[in-house]
């Protein structure tokens, strides 16, 4: 399915992220704190420290998309180091 939407990679952040930054907040944090391209065809998903909270960022040809979750019962499996 990914290759279809044109999906390269899928980067998963170790550690707990703050979920309140939005588009631009993590566009930075993708290209400082881990040195890759955000305009690049991946996907960039952060979670946050109680790991019941996803997002999503991913370039789309002329814009952002940032996908929101929310679990109401359990949690993200990934264990989340701190940071």
């Amino acid at each position: 399915m990914l290759n279809e939407l044109g999906i390269d990679r899928v980067y998963l952040a170790l550690g707990a992220t703050d979920l309140r930054k939005s588009i631009d907040g993590l566009a930075v944090l993708v290209k400082e704190g881990f040195e890759l391209d955000p305009f690049s065809s991946c996907l960039f998903v952060f979670c946050n420290r109680k790991r019941d909270k996803l997002k999503i960022l991913h370039w789309d040809h002329n814009g952002f998309w940032l996908h929101y979750r929310r679990l109401e019962k359990g949690k993200c499996k990934r264990k989340i180091i701190p940071t």
